[in-house]
C-alpha cells in the first residue's frame, strides 16, 4: 500500500536485494488485506478543488493465513470463529496448483516493488508445470 510511509521508503531502495528484504520486513507484519484507507484525513486543510485523490487498492478484507511447512507439504492455518464461543484453528493443505495460481496473480508493479525482474524472474516459473523427459 503506497499510503504507508514505511512501504514507500522500502520500494524506493535502489538495490534489488535490499529492496526485497525491506519490503518483506514491512509486509510480514500485515495480517489482513485492507480494503479501505486507514488514515483519517482532515478535509478542512485543503483548498476546495485541490484535495488529493484517495487511492483504494481494492483489498478483499480477508485475514492472511499462517503458512507452515511439514516435510514436503505446505499447510495454511486459519483461526475460525465459532458461534458458541472460542476460535478454533483450521488447517488446509496448500496444493501446488493453489500455489501456482497465487503466484500467477502477482502483478508486474508488485514484482518491481519487490525487486524482481518480470522478464527473468516470474515467481510462477519456480513451480514445475511440465516435466522434461529425455527420449
Amino acid at each position: 500500500d503506497t499510503s504507508d510511509p514505511e512501504f514507500v521508503t522500502a520500494i524506493n531502495t535502489r538495490d534489488a536485494k535490499l529492496r526485497f528484504n525491506r519490503v518483506w520486513t514491512v509486509c510480514k507484519k500485515k495480517r489482513r488485506c485492507e480494503n479501505e484507507d486507514r488514515s483519517e484525513k482532515n478535509d478542512d486543510e485543503f483548498v476546495p478543488g485541490m484535495k488529493p485523490v484517495a487511492h483504494n487498492h481494492g483489498g478483499c478484507g480477508n485475514v492472511q493465513p499462517q503458512v507452515r511447512q511439514a516435510a514436503l507439504q505446505l499447510k495454511a492455518a486459519f483461526d475460525v470463529a465459532q458461534e458458541d464461543g472460542p476460535k478454533r484453528r483450521e488447517t488446509v493443505p496448500i496444493t501446488p496448483e493453489m500455489a501456482h495460481g497465487i503466484l500467477r496473480r502477482i502483478t508486474e508493479e508488485d514484482l518491481r516493488h519487490m525487486g524482481l525482474n518480470s522478464d527473468y524472474a516470474r515467481p510462477e516459473w519456480m513451480i514445475l508445470t511440465v516435466l522434461p523427459v529425455p527420449p
